[in-house]
C-alpha cells in the first residue's frame, strides 16, 4: 500500500495551472471551448476543520496529514461568457487496499449548487487517477483528474442525468475533456 502517492499526487497539484477543455453539451449538441486559470494551495487545519464543521461531518484525527486546499479559478469560454470561485477542499480517506485509495471529497462550496457537499473519491496508485463522484441534486458529475508528470494532468468531465437511487448511471448530457498544465 502507498498511500504516500496519494499525498505526493496533491503536492504536485499545488501551484498555477492553466486548463484548456472542450464540453460537449450531449443534450443539445453543442460544443463549447473554454480556458481556466486556477490556483492550488494547501490550508490550515483550522480551515479543515471548517469545512468538517460545514459539512456536519464526523470528527476527523490528525487534520495536518488530511489533504486540504484553496482552489480559485476563472474561466472564460469562448463565447465571453466568465465565471469565477473560490472553494475549500478535503480528501478524507475511508479505506485503503494494494490498488488505491477511497474516502470523502468534502467541499464548503460545491460547483453545481452553492452548497457545501460531501461527494465521493477514489484515487488509483497505478494510473496516478483521482476520481470524484458528486450527487447533486439534478445530475452525478463524475470528475476525473490524471496527473501524466508533475507539470501535466488530463482532466475528463462526465454529468449524467440523475437517475433514481440504486439505478446506474445512464444518461450523460455532458462530457468535457481538457489538458492542465503547470505555470512557473
Amino acid at each position: 500500500m502507498d498511500s504516500q502517492a496519494f499525498h505526493n499526487f496533491f503536492e504536485c497539484c499545488v501551484g498555477s495551472w492553466v486548463s484548456e477543455r472542450t464540453y460537449h453539451y450531449l443534450s443539445h449538441q453543442e460544443i463549447e471551448r473554454s480556458r481556466t486559470t486556477f490556483q492550488v494551495a494547501p490550508i490550515t487545519a483550522n480551515l479543515k476543520q471548517k469545512v468538517l464543521n460545514d459539512n456536519h461531518y464526523e470528527a476527523v484525527d490528525n487534520l495536518d496529514v488530511i489533504p486540504g486546499f484553496r482552489l480559485g479559478f476563472h474561466t472564460v469560454s469562448e463565447a465571453g461568457e466568465e465565471v469565477s470561485q473560490e472553494l475549500r477542499l478535503l480528501f478524507v480517506t475511508t479505506q485503503e487496499d494494494a490498488t488505491g485509495l477511497e474516502g470523502d471529497y468534502l467541499r464548503d462550496r460545491a460547483y453545481e449548487e452553492d452548497r457545501p457537499i460531501i461527494s465521493h473519491f477514489r484515487y488509483s496508485f497505478a494510473s496516478r487517477e483521482l476520481l470524484m463522484t458528486t450527487r447533486y441534486t439534478r445530475v452525478v458529475s463524475v470528475d476525473s483528474i490524471t496527473l501524466v508528470n508533475p507539470d501535466l494532468r488530463i482532466r475528463r468531465i462526465l454529468n449524467y442525468q440523475r437517475p433514481p437511487e440504486e439505478s446506474p448511471l445512464e444518461t450523460v448530457l455532458l462530457a468535457g475533456f481538457g489538458v492542465e498544465e503547470k505555470q512557473p
